[in-house]
């Protein structure tokens, strides 16, 4: 049954007659004397032009609606011309609750999410399309019910809001074994007092269910890729070193030239970047490979004990001492390579046994009166400016020069900033494997903040936040808010890079390369392959635009430019 009037009509036209009493304010009587004396002011004088929608929000608004005054309609003069009494006030706020109902019945019904308002008693007073949906039950059946009665208590968040007036976002939620929601809820309050609450519930069943089975596939394929990895690491000792920026691979050719050598090499790098890889690569790929390779870290162990690992000791050398003595790490290393790493820690004192033996390939055990006879190759590494260790007296100079046969310099991680994707997707993978969950997907703001910052730890700085960040992702996402602080406040500028100190000095700055480009994926002007070019870079750097303008070696406009006009949008590549 349609209404009587609508609530855009203006109040003239449903108005009714005005009273004897209302007719003496023509003889004289203001408004104001009447409503004093008759209606104990219990009235609101109005235009003929005000709507009922317009009054009734008026009446809203104020601090009671228990009782409804008298509309006293007024011409331009302010001459009454019509009454609207209470009783009519009350059928248009029933037209207007219905409306405001249909309204939120008819908003609710089109959400894909499911929608669930409940009382300040628990009780369901709105379950939409999409809630019986995935629940599978009827609104007929709930409405009017507590959800008690449809749910465990414990899996009800929306109990949270209710009676603890909190809200939550976005949490991932099993309301029942076969479904999996995001859901938001919040209490509603009225004048402060909480007299229900709302949910609003995303259905990811499905997305779940996908998941896992990519987190399968994904496992599977690691193990397949390990497989591979054998056999290549076979063929090539240097195929775990990662990285294809024109740095890296200058310094692996440099480096499996030199290892069919029996040199002597001395590696430089900051610390983190991977020597002891080199190391091991150059033993590997070289004659000695069936050899042992033994490592000592010169700037891990005590002075007073350096000796006796480095050449051994006779039986009943020193106190504690074992009888039958111990041979040294050159000894051990016979035949194969023996690795000096943080030589520029050795104490000074030392340095002279140390040439001497490199020099006649002989030396005597601590306490021994015997020569032995080693063929051992040397592949030392330091994160120090030697040179200036010698010309400050710190570090012999024969020494430096005898070690220093064929130095070979590994490049930070920030100076190789286009590694940065494959590096992270290899730690990804294998901390995913090694914590048994799936490959998790990385977010173009976190991309940016790895992009962005420089890196002092390198590549072993790298694996430890890559292996924090796999193991605080949540629902298989990596946010801005699992980063380090460090990371995530204080990212440095890209253009520079960070005074590292080496050698008790600090190096200049080293200009980043304007263009940091793989071959592969180089920007050129010419538009065949453009779009494959620019896919390629948004997806190596997870749709981060700002690193695939870098990547591309163009400006960030050009790159969106280039987007436009090939219509690339989010879901023309896959960057998780």
């Amino acid at each position: 049954m349609k209404p009587l009037f609508s609530l855009d009509s203006t109040l003239s036209s449903f108005a009714i007659p005005l009273p004897p009493d209302l007719v003496k304010i023509r003889a004289g009587e203001t408004i104001g004397e009447w409503v004093d004396k008759e209606r104990k002011g219990r009235v609101v004088i109005v235009s003929s032009t005000t709507t009922l929608e317009q009054s009734i929000s008026h009446i809203l608004a104020g601090p009671s609606v228990s009782n409804l005054p008298t509309l006293v309609i007024v011409d331009e003069q302010g001459t009454p011309t019509g009454m609207v009494e209470p009783y009519q006030l009350m059928n248009a706020f029933v037209v207007l609750t219905q409306n405001q109902s249909a309204l939120l019945s008819t908003l609710m019904d089109t959400m894909s999410e499911a929608v669930t308002i409940v009382d300040s008693r628990n009780v369901v007073q709105h379950w939409n399309r999409a809630a019986e949906t995935i629940y599978e039950i009827d609104r007929e059946q709930v409405v009017g019910t507590s959800l008690d009665e449809h749910f465990a208590s414990e899996s009800i968040r929306l109990l949270d809001a209710l009676r603890q007036g909190t809200s939550v976002q976005r949490v991932y939620h099993i309301p029942r074994p076969d479904s999996h929601v995001l859901i938001n809820a919040a209490p509603i309050r009225r004048e402060g007092e909480i007299i229900g609450a709302i949910s609003i519930e995303q259905d990811i069943t499905e997305l779940v269910r996908l998941n896992e089975e990519l987190a399968h596939t994904t496992a599977h394929l690691h193990n397949l890729q390990q497989e591979m990895s054998r056999f290549q690491a076979a063929d090539d000792p240097f195929y775990a070193i990662k990285g294809h920026s024109a740095s890296i691979q200058s310094a692996i050719g440099s480096a499996k030239k030199v290892a069919q050598t029996d040199a002597t090499v001395l590696i430089y790098g900051e610390s983190g970047v991977g020597k002891e890889l080199f190391a091991k690569a150059i033993h590997q790929a070289s004659r000695r490979h069936e050899k042992p390779f033994i490592a000592i870290n010169c700037g891990a162990i005590p002075a007073a004990l350096f000796e006796s690992e480095l050449f051994g000791y006779q039986g009943g050398a020193f106190t504690g001492a074992e009888k039958k003595g111990k041979p040294g790490k050159l000894e051990l290393a016979h035949g194969g390579t023996l690795f000096l790493d943080e030589i520029g820690e050795l104490p000074l004192e030392l340095q002279g046994k140390l040439l001497r033996a490199l020099q006649e390939r002989q030396f005597y055990r601590v306490g021994g009166t015997e020569p032995i006879t080693v063929n051992t190759r040397i592949v030392a590494a330091t994160n120090r400016q030697l040179e200036q260790m010698v010309a400050d007296g710190r570090f012999r100079e024969d020494l430096y020069y005898r070690l220093n046969v064929f130095s070979l310099e590994i490049p930070p991680l920030r100076e190789r900033r286009e590694d940065l994707p494959e590096l992270v997707q290899i730690f990804i993978h294998e901390y995913s494997v090694a914590h048994d969950h799936s490959v998790p997907r990385i977010s173009p703001e976190v991309m940016q903040a790895l992009f962005e910052y420089n890196w002092p730890g390198n590549i072993r700085q790298l694996r430890n936040v890559i292996e924090r960040l796999s193991i605080l992702q949540e629902n298989g996402v990596i946010l801005p808010e699992h980063l380090p602080s460090v990371i995530r406040s204080h990212a440095e500028p890209t253009h520079v890079s960070v005074h590292t100190p080496i050698g008790g000095t600090y190096a200049p700055p080293t200009p980043t390369p304007p263009s940091i480009i793989r071959p592969s994926i180089a920007y050129s002007s010419q538009p065949v392959n453009e779009k494959e070019r620019i896919l390629a870079a948004l997806e190596r750097t997870y749709g981060n635009k700002k690193a695939a303008a870098e990547l591309l070696g163009v400006s960030r406009g050009t790159l969106y430019n280039k987007m436009k006009k090939f219509n690339i949008n989010e879901e023309s590549f896959k960057w998780d």
